[in-house]
């Protein structure tokens, strides 16, 4: 890019299409009133929403990353692989990303029994509807914590995931997915770029030395559970493994998390490095 961008550049960023608030017009509506200058949507295994912000983040002169956040699975754990510069349209990754929602479905499903069976039911039902009809949208714990929320069981998305959803709670159901390599490769086939996200948040350190010897490209540095120590850490950490650097807010859209859009921002010198390593993106 020939110049640098003049405001929060934010690339992790959620939306309805997975378990966001905001629609993805909402979104861009949102950045733009923060001053961001550069976004990137981010939703789980989706990139339902990567068009729709593209064109209405063209109308506010925000520039666009198209992006995805691929949920891996090792030892029962999650490990998050965000997905830069790919193209959403490829073939291989649609396929996989399809694979990726219906095993959501499925899991929301267990967990809508199990839940009833501990006594504290749910409405799965309208939650799968809105998860298989056709549009590309993914389903997980957060939107199980909100029904929750609903029927009056829980009085927030927190305390939903501490009593119930969390590892190791009542109403925890293993997920199963493909590795971190293989998630790597996905995105690598689609002509992207694979960061591993927030791995302070899932002490994920030891790890990122093993994904960057297999190809890993970067890590998300900047994110709003990274203190300055830890930000400073990952900042170390890359430069030694020699990968790139990537960060945003991590945006949902809820109330009680308090986060905007812009609020965490990745270095300007960083996002052009990010450019330098995929020349032929189309921003």
């Amino acid at each position: 890019m020939s110049v640098r961008p003049i405001g929060p550049i934010d690339l992790h960023l959620h939306t309805t299409a997975s378990d966001g608030r905001c629609t993805p017009r909402e979104l861009v509506e949102r950045a733009a009133r923060a001053g961001v200058a550069v976004m990137a949507v981010t939703d789980h295994d989706t990139t339902a929403a990567v068009a729709e912000v593209r064109v209405t983040a063209l109308e506010h002169g925000i520039r666009t990353v198209s992006g995805v956040e691929i949920t891996a699975v090792e030892d029962q754990h999650d490990i998050h692989v965000l997905g830069y510069f790919l193209d959403p349209g490829h073939e291989a990754l649609g396929s996989f990303l399809r694979t990726q929602r219906a095993a959501r479905v499925a899991r929301v499903e267990a967990i809508g029994a199990r839940l009833s069976a501990l006594g504290v039911p749910i409405a799965v039902e309208p939650l799968v509807a809105y998860a298989t009809a056709g549009n590309g949208r993914s389903l997980g714990r957060p939107q199980v914590a909100r029904a929750m929320m609903d029927a009056g069981h829980v009085a927030s998305v927190q305390e939903a995931f501490d009593r119930w959803l969390a590892h190791g709670r009542p109403g925890f159901v293993p997920r199963e997915g493909a590795s971190p390599e293989a998630v790597m490769r996905v995105i690598h086939d689609a002509g992207g770029i694979a960061s591993l996200a927030h791995p302070g948040k899932l002490g994920l350190e030891s790890r990122l030395k093993t994904l960057a010897r297999a190809g890993l490209d970067a890590v998300e540095v900047f994110h709003p559970d990274h203190d300055a120590t830890l930000v400073e850490r990952y900042r170390v950490l890359a430069r030694e493994l020699g990968i790139l650097m990537t960060g945003g807010s991590d945006f949902h859209g809820d109330p009680a998390h308090g986060r905007e859009p812009g609020r965490v921002s990745l270095p300007a010198a960083e996002f052009e490095r990010l450019c330098e390593a995929r020349p032929d993106a189309v921003l």
